[in-house]
């Protein structure tokens, strides 16, 4: 089997980041990331999903997070992309629901070679410490634009912010590692079509 294994470096005047992304390994995570929560949140999606993941990164922090939490999804979807290769084998969707306390939040998606993005989430609180909750769908529309996924992110219910955006990063963790899941009784490319 080929390894799944991508890096991708990005550099520019606003973050310098080196991502590399293991599809098959075993959880390991290195993360040097200069915005807590994303770190925390990307810990918990490495975990969950029995991904590798490496990220170093720098960014314009002293202006806000934006440009580091988008050019970090923009990373981890060409890392993806780049790795998972033609899609021969794969379960190709994936299905995750994921409670966090009094939170339950559902991931479901496509490795479909199509970008879209539903995001269904509503935070009560504009910030979980230093971070805006914002960047939560700004993350995703990153992630989906570069690795070519079509994603639905559904928060059921929940009154903690923070339990809430966990469960979703924790669903997408496990719903991306049943989608990528190589499927022996797939033959090809799970497509009509024969290819994604």
């Amino acid at each position: 089997m080929t390894a799944r294994i991508a890096t991708i470096k990005r550099d520019t005047t606003e973050t310098q980041i080196e991502l590399t992304l293991n599809l098959d390994g075993t959880g390991n995570r290195d993360l040097n990331i200069p915005v807590p929560f994303l770190r925390h949140m990307l810990d918990l999606f490495a975990k969950h999903g029995g991904f590798d993941l490496n990220i170093h990164a720098n960014g314009d922090i002293d202006i806000d997070d934006h440009h580091t939490v988008e050019d970090i999804g923009i990373c981890l979807g060409q890392a993806f992309k780049q790795a998972i290769g033609d899609k021969a084998g794969i379960k190709r969707y994936g299905n995750r629901f994921t409670p966090m306390d009094e939170a339950l939040a559902q991931v479901t998606l496509d490795i479909s070679g199509r970008a879209f993005l539903v995001f269904n989430a509503e935070f009560p609180r504009e910030y979980v410490g230093t971070f805006n909750t914002d960047l939560v769908e700004e993350f995703f529309r990153a992630f989906v634009g570069n690795a070519g996924v079509t994603l639905h992110v559904n928060l059921q219910y929940g009154t903690n912010s923070h339990h809430m955006i966990e469960g979703i990063f924790k669903a997408f963790g496990g719903a991306l590692s049943e989608a990528v899941f190589q499927d022996p009784n797939v033959r090809g490319v799970l497509s009509t079509k024969g290819v994604l």
